[in-house]
């Protein structure tokens, strides 16, 4: 479970979590709605020699499972890819061509999105260049394809959303590839055929496709002899590389799980690599890798691929460490019913960390915090793990300094002058209580199948972790337990949450659509929920001043209150698996935009000229080798552009068949 953030501005403070190289270029790349950035990892020249070597392999099994995402995401997707990249490297015509300019700029949207579909918005692109352009330069530069791409690619009425959460059938409008052939209720039919009730219940469907055979529904599950093999295959190969350089028994043991559940698919290794993950708490190194998040599934119950390789910020630790520390305290005392809490919180631990390796579902686009495993009885008997990654947010707010942002969506210079004071900090403590005990608070009561909310269950998680980080912010005990500089700080953070789902983040949508995305929905929900039964006390307002709407929050304390009020029923709902509260919640606050307001802030924040998305580059390891082949250092560098590290995951990582 895990929150994405892509700050547009608001936050303007570093982290102060370490420095960093004052003259390194945060900017690689822009285009369209998009801001490609690169990344520092600080200290990793402090690693020990094994670590490294660790780091190393562990990031050579995170990109080898890169071509699983694009499958996931669509069934065409390897086929366009390959054809776009033919062309890119074999067109001897004019580069500067407008069409030409189009199509590279429409390459760059498919890379970041791993697909042909917004990795936000999950609408699908379309061309800026004609299908008939396309086919005559393919023809010229020699690059063969497969037809059936072209109605994918230009037929805006074919596969228009990568995930759909309205209609009839959310399979059928969804054209993301984890069911074909299988209409929902089948799909549904099967899950509640196949579920597990026992007290450590299998995560049935995690890691497969439902397809039809011989009019059955049968699972194609992703394993080493299965579904997506090639990939895994090598996966697997450098998993076992690692094993040599695990920094102690209990890491060793959770390599060993997850190597298991690849090559058997077997869903029970997998509660046991998750146990074994939790456990491992000594490690600096660590790792996120396999299917994991479920958002791209319109059912939530199939895990998409995506690695995150790490190690462990000592320094900033100690700031989830407090956290995690009074765990039990946050739980007793939330605004919740007693029976939707937890006697007693069980293995909550929290690091700060530092990214060594994005991969899969977390690249380019990336979160800023997880918290693992979404098993909720492992979470409960075992604990579970969060983490905040400080050096992509040290990312995120050095590329936004001085871009006006503030200045144009804060109407006041108080508030203007709390978001550059503590903006970046209070956004990173509020991350830290989302991840480290938001997702991990509360409980479901018994016999709620986990499933129960559906389509909306991502929106309510989220909306719960989130509200759960928001109602504590501004608590006096953050300032007592020194996580808080002074009781004022959190005013920062409430802002920013106001403005964002009330007004900014719909840049991030196009003129007349409704908000799709399960963390977009889970900030709306949130603060259009909040102004609407604050009106009577005032408590925000939407301002105007010289023809601009402004967010104008006249009481804290009551804002403070309504948060808690939304996070009791949001955990009800969660607890007792009120679907249906939780459909009217959603429906109500978190789907509808005003398009007059909408075209206001689209018009004020293109006159900024800022991309409302951001995502990452890595850096490029290299293992030095003695004449034995052992390695004897792994150096790090961060110039490669855009493009060329694109091209050679593609050369380098490509692992599976066109078809899959």
């Amino acid at each position: 479970m895990k929150k994405f953030i892509i700050l547009l501005g608001a936050t303007l403070v570093m982290s102060n979590a370490y420095s960093q190289t004052e003259s390194f270029d945060y900017t690689v790349d822009k285009f369209y709605d998009l801001e490609i950035l690169r990344y520092q990892v600080p200290a990793f020249e402090t690693l020990s020699l094994q670590q490294k070597t660790l780091v190393y392999h562990l990031t050579e099994a995170a990109l080898h499972g890169r071509d699983i995402l694009y499958d996931q995401n669509g069934r065409y997707n390897l086929r366009i890819r390959r054809a776009l990249e033919a062309l890119y490297t074999q067109y001897k015509g004019d580069r500067t061509s407008k069409e030409f300019v189009n199509f590279e700029k429409y390459l760059k949207r498919v890379w970041f999105a791993n697909g042909i579909h917004h990795h936000y918005a999950s609408d699908k692109f379309q061309p800026e260049f004609s299908q008939e352009w396309f086919v005559n330069a393919c023809a010229k530069a020699g690059v063969t394809y497969d037809k059936a791409i072209l109605p994918v690619m230009f037929d805006p009425t074919v596969m228009p959303k990568s995930l759909s959460l309205e209609g009839e059938d959310l399979l059928l409008a969804s054209a993301n590839n984890y069911y074909e052939g299988v209409t929902q209720a089948e799909a549904e039919a099967y899950y509640e055929a196949h579920k597990d009730n026992s007290e450590e219940p299998l995560w049935i469907g995690l890691n497969s496709k439902l397809v039809k055979e011989n009019g059955e529904v049968v699972e194609r599950v992703y394993k080493v002899g299965g579904m997506y093999s090639q990939a895994l295959e090598k996966v697997v190969e450098h998993l076992e590389k690692a094993l040599e350089f695990a920094e102690n028994d209990q890491q060793r043991l959770v390599i060993e799980k997850l190597i298991e559940f690849n090559k058997t698919g077997n869903l029970k290794a997998f509660n046991e690599y998750c146990i074994a993950w939790v456990k491992d708490l000594d490690s600096r190194v660590d790792y996120v890798n396999g299917f994991t998040e479920t958002y791209a599934d319109p059912l939530g119950i199939t895990g998409t691929w995506e690695s995150l390789v790490n190690f462990k910020d000592m320094r900033a630790t100690h700031r989830c460490q407090t956290i995690s520390d009074n765990a039990q305290w946050f739980e007793d005392n939330s605004p919740t019913d007693k029976k939707y809490k937890k006697e007693e919180v069980k293995g909550v631990s929290a690091k700060v960390i530092t990214a060594a390796i994005l991969a899969g579902d977390c690249y380019p686009a990336t979160p800023i915090g997880i918290n693992l495993p979404n098993a909720n009885w492992i979470r409960k008997n075992y604990g579970s793990k969060s983490v905040t990654i400080a050096n992509l947010t040290e990312a995120y707010n050095q590329a936004s300094l001085g871009n006006g942002f503030n200045e144009e969506f804060i109407l006041e210079e108080a508030d203007r002058e709390i978001a550059r004071q503590y903006g970046a900090y209070m956004s990173d403590i509020h991350v830290d209580l989302h991840e480290c005990l938001g997702h991990g608070s509360g409980q479901m009561l018994p016999g709620v199948d986990k499933n129960a909310l559906k389509e909306h269950g991502s929106t309510i998680e989220e909306t719960r972790a989130d509200l759960f980080g928001l109602y504590y912010i501004g608590d006096p005990k953050m300032v007592e337990l020194g996580l808080l500089p002074n009781a004022e700080a959190y005013k920062a953070e409430y802002y920013g949450q106001m403005m964002n789902g009330l007004m900014t983040q719909l840049v991030r949508i196009e003129p007349g659509a409704t908000v799709e995305e399960a963390h977009m929905r889970n900030r709306q929900l949130i603060a259009r929920w909040a102004y609407e039964h604050g009106k009577a006390d005032n408590v925000i307002e939407l301002a105007k001043r010289d023809g601009k709407t402004f967010v104008k929050i006249n009481d804290y304390e009551k804002l403070r209150a309504l948060f808690g009020e939304l996070l009791a029923e949001v955990q009800r709902i969660k607890s007792e698996g009120d679907y249906e509260a939780g459909r009217q919640l959603v429906e109500t606050y978190a789907v509808q935009v005003d398009q007059e307001l909408h075209k206001e802030i689209l018009d004020r924040y293109n006159a900024l000229n800022l991309a409302p998305y951001k995502g990452f580059i890595n850096p490029v390891y290299t293992a030095v080798t003695d004449a034995e082949g052992n390695i004897t250092d792994v150096t790090i560098s961060y110039d490669e552009s855009y493009d060329a590290q694109m091209l050679r995951y593609s050369t380098d990582y490509a692992t599976l068949p066109y078809r899959n």
